[in-house]
């Protein structure tokens, strides 16, 4: 009797969120191009990028991605993208490695100048629909790309249906204030700090 009565309960609580939900849902029909932002001291924020990427494949939506840092590295998603979808997902690694490998803020400058040009055009293509620019967030931190003018293309140039989203720790507090959506990921555990060294699968 008692199981009966807490089935009953449950199926009624669970009409009462299906029909606030439904209501919810009925007023939200409009679609955007989103600027999207993953940043925080977590692991996460360019393997959620590269979900959308996937997630777009999937649907047959022409995608394509920048990446700011990383360059010659031989990555899992990378590999994936450019020997099996490359009609779909354009792929272009500007980068040079990190600020501390190349040594060199000139050439780093010049590599995200480089990359940031590329995004430019791949945002401005009407047949593109998801731009991700992968650690973009790290150039901007350390001045290789003015704030200023990243904030504005993305204000006054993007298309109103193209999705972007930019990933990379530290983002500036107006690039959130401009986003329609921001995650940030939290660190709790790393295996880095336990002497682990960065492993194919997992970080790249």
């Amino acid at each position: 009797m008692d199981s009966t009565t807490d089935l009953d309960r449950h199926a009624e609580k669970m009409a009462r969120k299906k029909a606030a939900r439904d209501r919810i849902m009925a007023g939200k029909e409009g679609e955007k191009g989103l600027i999207i932002v993953h940043t925080g001291p977590g692991k996460g924020k360019s393997s959620s990028g590269f979900g959308m990427i996937l997630r777009c494949v999937a649907h047959g939506m022409p995608c394509a991605v920048v990446q700011f840092i990383k360059g010659a590295w031989d990555t899992g998603e990378r590999r994936l993208l450019t020997t099996n979808f490359a009609d779909l997902c354009q792929f272009h690694a500007m980068g040079e490695g990190f600020t501390w490998e190349t040594q060199d803020k000139t050439r780093d400058i010049a590599a995200a100048r480089a990359g940031w040009e590329k995004a430019k055009e791949l945002i401005r293509d009407p047949a593109i629909r998801f731009v991700l620019l992968d650690e973009i967030n790290i150039a901007l931190r350390y001045g290789y790309l003015p704030l200023d003018e990243v904030l504005d293309f993305l204000r006054d140039e993007k298309p109103a249906l193209t999705h972007v989203c930019l990933t990379g720790r530290n983002a500036a507090p107006e690039l959130v204030e401009l986003a329609d959506l921001v995650t940030e990921m939290a660190l709790v555990k790393h295996p880095f700090r336990g002497g682990i060294k960065a492993q194919p699968g997992v970080e790249f």
